[in-house]
């Protein structure tokens, strides 16, 4: 599985959120400023400077949200959530096709997030676009839901044609560098978790669970 999607927060909960980082409105600025040099020049929308007192309040809400759900933690086998900031595109903005740079200074971007704060109808466009080997999946999600993928995937955001767009983005250091590894033991987990809320402990799923264990001390090297 490459992507995960999970509703992070209720909806009266992201708009608290967009009260919040709202309430300082002189610390936005250009979000060219936190792109990379091939980035920065399709990137066209404004962020909320990463040091200001709201942006830190709010990213360690948002962090905080993900590192302690189970489902997340399965999927992602965070080490580290880093890089978080928020965005606003308002008509006309957008963001073009990139990559994340692999290491930023705040930690090794394995996983990309995007948590979408604005409900949906309240803006149209800003869809945001992940390129695979077949298709180009356009993604718009509720407010307060999330959408967790590999940070190697070419990725961009459409235009906003009406409204304005609030996310918050950020970026998960694994355990697991590889997404072909974390999927597998995703999936054992997950498997293993089903059968032990079916049928209870069992020396068989024990086994199953140690190998998973050791299989996750292999191949975080």
């Amino acid at each position: 599985m490459e992507y995960l999607t999970y509703q992070l927060l209720k909806i009266n909960d992201a708009d608290e959120v967009i009260d919040l980082i709202k309430s300082d409105l002189s610390s936005w600025e250009d979000g060219k400023k936190t792109a990379g040099k091939h980035a920065a020049k399709v990137k066209n929308n404004s962020q909320l400077n990463r040091s200001s007192n709201v942006a830190i309040k709010a990213s360690e809400y948002i962090s905080d949200k993900i590192t302690k759900n189970h489902l997340i933690r399965s999927f992602c086998l965070i080490k580290k959530v880093h890089g978080i900031l928020f965005s606003e595109s308002n008509e006309g903005n957008g963001y073009g096709m990139h990559v994340d740079n692999a290491y930023m200074s705040s930690g090794r971007s394995d996983i990309s997030f995007t948590l979408f704060l604005s409900k949906p109808e309240d803006y149209e466009g800003g869809e945001l676009c992940i390129q695979s080997l077949q298709e180009n999946k356009e993604i718009k999600l509720s407010a307060g839901e999330i959408i967790f993928y590999p940070s190697t995937s070419l990725h961009s955001v459409n235009k906003v044609s009406r409204g304005v767009r609030i996310v918050c983005v950020g970026w998960i250091e694994s355990y697991i560098s590889s997404q072909e590894d974390r999927s597998l033991l995703f999936g054992l987990d997950a498997g293993a978790k089903g059968l032990l809320s079916k049928h209870g402990q069992s020396p068989e799923l024990d086994l199953i669970f140690q190998s998973y264990n050791n299989l996750l001390r292999r191949m975080g090297g």
